[in-house]
């Protein structure tokens, strides 16, 4: 791509002797006054401006931004770099694997399939909590994960060595967020072009939507799909409207009893309540100086959480500090430096910049919280948790109710009636009256479900168990294990409650699984790893776990307690989801909490617990213990956290980073351009999105004779479409498994078979929490099977290929907030290859729409104050969507015709609005998806 550079930008920049190209900012008429984030943005136009696809008349669009004006501009935004983690990985080196397939059959070269940006992955995703609380767990998970991955592994070694520019960070290391803040991350990249050395900022999109938390280092960058990813990998710009930014302020420090969690936790309520999704948020301030790089990632890694696109902090010296420590060399760091300061990227709290909106925070103001039982915005302050924890527990059970003083023979509809309940709920898109409800409450009689049953294990512990039992208890996550603040807490929290002679409930299953070693690192050096260990916090792997459904399953004896007395237990972890579903099958409510409070609730046994009031247990001398007498002084925190961290750690970490262990080493390479698929594999198949292809795309055509797969209410979360966590044999996808002669203990995980297509149709809208209103009472993957007499229930998966073998189109039918939580590309894939060819919903969450639109799946949205229930919907109409075929003719149309016919009674008409947004997204829907457009591209030269 040659550069235009209609404004004379580009320059030569000095540092320290060293010449690197640079396009320069103040070049342009005001880009000065640009906000952080669009300065990096203006960069990447000047840089990459051809005067065709990216011209000057988008460079001076940017410049001019009217920070009050609703976004209408198109750019296109070219990544440094692309990173991954193997779950969502894994499908993009099938997918062009692929390509280079299809390549070759439409006339071109193969090797043209290529990253043109750097790729890196991070293997982080795969392994599971099998074995905990002792000191072989990590060993004994590793030896797991490679007996059910290695077959993953050996083709992802292939990608290593087949495709240029693309490294693989091996299993074992860490999270790939903390891998990215600690060592991938450049601040400012360096790239040799024509012969010139060049230097730009660091700029990226990931395939996991946590891909922001590089946003506290000032990289901006954020999660996409896994299609959108292979596209970047192949030079395809990101298409996007110029967007608003929130301009956030933080002011005061966060005061002793509380931590960089609560503070996350706070700031998540705070923007999922005033909106900001599409957004970019950034950091601004006097006090933005006074935040640790740690808290900083901490607070960019929750963008998904309160829906923002990015969330991010400025370059100063703080970055600087952290880029020293973590072992980057001081040419990189005189760099970012001398090129923050150069192009007005560095951080002047004195200059005043214009934003679109404003919300501000005085860190003084956070208190201790939690986040439960289902969504991460829904903060629950930690001296109301036990008050909000009985509210909740009405919706998860139907039993009778003990009150504190003895037993009321009512049942819980009646003890808690719906005029009762806060006035936010599990579906509330806000929690403005949360706190204030719990408030009201306080004073109600204090009253909670009761159905404890005793349980017997095998090593003869006895206890009994209840609702609301904490289960699990796991420091897990990229958000927390990578800020030593909140590790060193739950270090310094347990050795208090050893040394006060506390000790874990026998029910819970406890683990720690860090970002990274050097979390290990600084553990053993501060000598604090025993009393976590004492308390059964033992490391069992770097990775996710948790966070991401790996939690491995119960003990036995209390999974068949849980089931067999339908307990509605828990689950406290310090990560940064908690949707239904999703961390065990067994455990009905989540709670976010930061590590030291995840070691509390260790010791509490269940979250029916008051902090302040109820004790932990008692002392030698008889003394009730409680949590005020162990929480962690922070002065000494900080203290222990100076003397154990220092640069050799880092180094000596990522020194060998992408060497991996001798079970990394010993896997057997396949070699060639091209994969050679294996067709007994259960793991990694040759997708079918280019059969049948040709050169040219057909005709877009309109939707006509449609059924509804599924009507969905509000929040529906890419957790809930997207198949994800373990699956039994009963299901669609592990009769699959049987039929190919897999035993049921070999299952794995869904996210570890993403390259098998197969399972991954199968387990789409399969989540056992999902519900489907056309089913009365039925939580699963099940729908009504209109292709047969009496539509009977059925599995999503055979009613979809019934209606595939009945050549009827599918629809979607949802409500607000479709799509949200992680960028899981499969929910999109999944949708297209069940036969949908529209969703209808209130709104949508950024990513997923995206990847809808990637998938050749119709985004339609209800007119402004309209759904389902107030046009009469009821999901058993036929549809038809009138409109379509405008896109053949380069148009994109605001709105379509839906037409839905009920089998008796008039047909309810009305115009959908259809997000297709950018015309680079009408070209990938015209062309069938994104992957057949770049395909169509890369062939055509």
């Amino acid at each position: 791509m040659t550069n235009v550079d209609s404004f004379g930008s580009k320059g030569v920049l000095d540092v320290n002797g060293s010449e690197y190209e640079i396009f320069r900012l103040n070049s342009v008429e005001g880009a000065q006054s640009l906000p952080f984030s669009l300065k990096v943005l203006l960069e990447n136009l000047l840089r990459t401006e051809d005067g065709a696809n990216i011209t000057a008349d988008h460079v001076r669009a940017l410049a001019q931004w009217d920070a009050e004006a609703e976004p209408s501009t198109e750019i296109q935004f070219t990544p440094a770099r692309v990173i991954m983690q193997d779950f969502t990985g894994v499908p993009c080196i099938v997918d062009l694997a692929t390509m280079r397939e299809a390549v070759a059959d439409l006339g071109g070269d193969p090797k043209r399939v290529n990253p043109l940006a750097p790729a890196e992955m991070v293997i982080d995703h795969s392994v599971q909590i099998d074995a905990f609380g002792n000191a072989g767990a990590l060993e004994r998970n590793m030896e797991i994960e490679y007996q059910r991955n290695g077959e993953r592994y050996q083709f992802l070694r292939w990608g290593q060595t087949a495709f240029d520019d693309f490294k693989v960070v091996p299993p074992g290391m860490g999270i790939v967020h903390q891998v990215n803040i600690e060592y991938l991350a450049r601040t400012v990249m360096t790239r040799e072009v024509d012969g010139v050395l060049r230097a730009y900022p660091d700029t990226c999109v990931g395939t996991d939507s946590h891909t922001t938390m590089v946003n506290g280092l000032g990289v901006l960058g954020w999660g996409v799909g896994g299609i959108e990813a292979e596209a970047a990998m192949l030079g395809q710009p990101v298409s996007m409207l110029i967007p608003r930014v929130v301009g956030f302020k933080l002011t005061g420090e966060i005061p002793a009893g509380a931590t960089a969690t609560d503070v996350v936790l706070t700031i998540t309520e705070m923007l999922r309540k005033h909106g900001v999704v599409g957004k970019f948020v950034e950091f601004y301030g006097e006090g933005v100086g006074a935040v640790p790089l740690a808290n900083r990632a901490t607070i960019g890694n929750m963008s998904p959480e309160f829906g923002s696109t990015a969330a991010i902090f400025p370059i100063d010296d703080v970055t600087l500090d952290y880029l020293r420590l973590t072992g980057r060399s001081e040419e990189n760091v005189a760099l970012v430096e001398a090129y923050a300061k150069e192009q007005g990227l560095w951080h002047d709290p004195s200059r005043e910049i214009k934003y679109s909106e404003y919300l501000e925070l005085d860190l003084s103001t956070v208190v201790s919280s939690i986040a439960g039982p289902k969504r991460p915005q829904d903060r629950v302050e930690l001296t109301n948790a036990k008050t909000q924890f009985r509210n909740d527990l009405k919706n998860y059970v139907h039993e009778t109710v003990e009150a504190e003083n003895g037993t009321v023979d009512e049942t819980l509809e009646e003890t808690f009636p719906a005029s009762d309940a806060p006035s936010f709920n599990a579906n509330a898109t806000h929690v403005e009256d949360h706190q204030h409800d719990l408030v009201a409450e306080a004073d109600a009689p204090a009253k909670r479900a009761s159905n404890s049953v005793p349980v017997t294990m095998a090593d003869g512990r006895s206890f009994e168990l209840d609702h609301g039992a904490v289960t699990i208890a796991s420091i897990t996550s990229c958000t927390n294990t990578s800020n030593p603040s909140v590790m060193m807490a739950a270090a310094v929290l347990a050795r208090n409650a050893v040394d006060k002679g506390l000790v874990s409930k026998p029910w819970v299953k406890t683990s720690v699984a860090p970002g990274s070693k050097v979390v290990t690192d600084y553990y053993e050096k501060s000598g604090l790893i025993p009393y976590l260990e004492k308390l059964g916090f033992f490391v069992v792997g770097y990775g996710c776990a948790t966070c991401i459904g790996n939690s491995g399953p119960l003990e036995e004896e209390i999974s068949d307690a849980i089931n067999e007395a339908d307990l509605a237990v828990t689950a406290v972890l310090s990560g940064n989801r908690n949707f239904e579903g999703r961390i065990n099958p067994d455990v009905k409510m989540n709670y976010l909490a930061s590590p030291p409070l995840v070691v509390a609730y260790a010791l509490a046994g269940t979250m029916d617990f008051d902090f302040e009031n109820d004790p932990l247990g008692q002392d030698e001398a008889g003394n009730d213990i409680f949590l005020k007498d162990i929480w962690p002084n922070p002065v000494e925190v900080q203290q222990i956290i100076d003397a154990s961290i220092d640069k050799e750690m880092f180094s000596n970490s990522y020194d060998t980073i992408f060497e991996g262990d001798e079970r990394w080493q010993s896997l057997p390479t396949p070699e060639g351009a091209t994969f050679e698929w294996d067709t007994e594999s259960t793991y990694v198949r040759k997708p079918p999105y280019f059969e049948g292809m040709k050169a040219q795309p057909e005709p877009v055509s309109d939707i006509e004779g449609a059924r509804v797969l599924l009507k969905l209410g509000d929040s529906v979360t890419t957790d809930h479409i997207s198949p994800a966590g373990s699956f039994k044999s009963d299901t669609p996808a592990g009769k699959y498994l049987l039929e190919h002669g897999v035993a049921r203990k070999d299952f794995n995980s869904y996210g570890s078979r993403r390259g098998n297509h197969e399972v991954m149709i199968r387990g789409t809208f399969a989540n056992i929490r999902i519900k489907n209103q056309l089913l009365d009472g039925v939580e699963g993957g099940f729908t009504r099977d209109f292709s047969q007499a009496d539509a009977p229930q059925a599995a999503v998966y055979d009613a979809a290929m019934n209606y595939q073998a009945a050549g009827t189109p599918l629809v979607v039918l949802a409500g607000k907030e479709y799509g949200s939580g992680s960028s899981r590309d499969w929910a999109a894939k999944g949708t297209a290859l069940l036969g949908v060819k529209a969703v209808i919903a209130e709104s949508y969450e950024r990513i997923h729409r995206s990847n809808l639109i990637g998938m050749g799946v119709l985004p339609l949205q209800y007119p402004a104050g309209v759904n389902a229930e107030s046009l009469g919907l009821t999901g058993t109409e036929t549809f038809a969507v009138e409109g379509v075929t405008e896109l053949n003719n380069g148009n994109t149309p605001k709105t379509v015709r839906v037409t839905a016919t009920p089998e008796n009674g008039e047909a309810i008409t009305f115009d959908a609005v259809l997000r297709i947004d950018t015309p680079g997204e009408a070209d990938y829907y015209r062309n069938g998806g994104i992957l057949q457009y770049v395909l169509r591209q890369i062939s055509a030269k």
